[in-house]
C-alpha cells in the first residue's frame, strides 16, 4: 500500500481540517500552558516545549494504534486515575503560576530550560484523558469505515497533530507579543495569577470530567 492511499479524500480532509482546527485552538490546559510560557520565557523556548506535547501525543497514538488506547479509554480506573493524576499536576503548576517571581525590569522571570517547560508540557498532555480521546473518539470518526488500518489512523493522526502545533504555536506567540510590552511588575503580577488562576479553574474542570 502506498503513502497516498493512505491519504484522506479531498471530501473527508475538507470536514476534518476545520474540525481538527476546532480541537486544537481550544484554550484547554495545553494552550494555556504555552500562553503563559510564551510570557513568561519567549517564543523560541515555549515552541521547543511543544515538542514535549507532542511526544506525549505520539505516545497516545502509538497506544490507540496498538489497540492499548481502547483498553484505556474504556477502563473506569484508569480514566479515574489519569484524571485526578492531572487534576493535582494541574493545581500545582496552577500555583507555581500564581506564584511566579517577576522581575523590576518590567519583564516576567523566565520558567526554566527549553527542556524543563518540554517535560511539563508532556505531563499536562499526558495526564488528561481528554488527550486520550482525540485519538480514541475523535478522529477515528473521520477514518473510512471499511478497511481501517493502524497506518490509515497513524497518517491522519499525524496531520491532527500539525494543526495542534500550528495552533500552539499561535498561543506561545500571544504570550511573547504580552512579554514584550513590558508591562509594570504589578500587572505581571496580575497576569500569573490569572494564567495561574486558569490553570486551576481547568484542574476543576477536569475534577469534574466524567467518561
Amino acid at each position: 500500500m502506498t503513502f497516498d492511499a493512505l491519504l484522506p479524500d479531498p471530501a473527508t480532509l475538507a470536514v476534518f481540517i476545520p474540525a481538527a482546527a476546532l480541537v486544537a485552538s481550544t484554550p484547554g490546559a495545553n494552550n494555556l500552558l504555552s500562553l503563559s510560557y510564551g510570557m513568561r520565557s519567549g517564543f523560541g523556548p515555549t515552541v521547543v516545549s511543544l515538542c514535549g506535547r507532542m511526544t506525549a501525543f505520539a505516545v497516545l497514538i502509538v497506544l490507540v494504534a496498538v489497540g492499548l488506547g481502547a483498553v484505556v479509554a474504556a477502563s473506569e480506573t484508569a480514566f479515574t486515575v489519569i484524571k485526578w493524576f492531572g487534576v493535582a499536576y494541574l493545581v500545582w503548576l496552577g500555583i507555581s503560576m500564581w506564584r511566579a517571581p517577576v522581575s523590576d525590569d518590567g519583564l516576567p522571570v523566565p520558567s526554566g530550560t527549553p527542556l524543563t517547560l518540554a517535560r511539563r508540557a508532556f505531563w499536562v498532555a499526558m495526564s488528561n484523558p481528554k488527550s486520550m480521546l482525540i485519538f480514541t473518539a475523535f478522529i477515528p470518526q473521520f477514518l473510512s469505515p471499511a478497511g481501517f488500518t493502524a497506518a490509515e489512523f497513524i497518517v491522519l493522526s499525524a496531520l491532527y497533530l500539525v494543526v495542534e502545533f500550528l495552533f500552539a504555536c499561535g498561543y506561545a506567540g500571544a504570550g511573547a507579543s504580552l512579554r514584550r510590552l513590558k508591562l509594570t511588575a504589578s500587572r505581571l503580577r496580575w497576569a500569573n495569577r490569572i494564567t495561574g488562576g486558569t490553570m486551576i479553574g481547568a484542574a476543576g474542570l477536569l475534577a469534574a470530567a466524567q467518561r
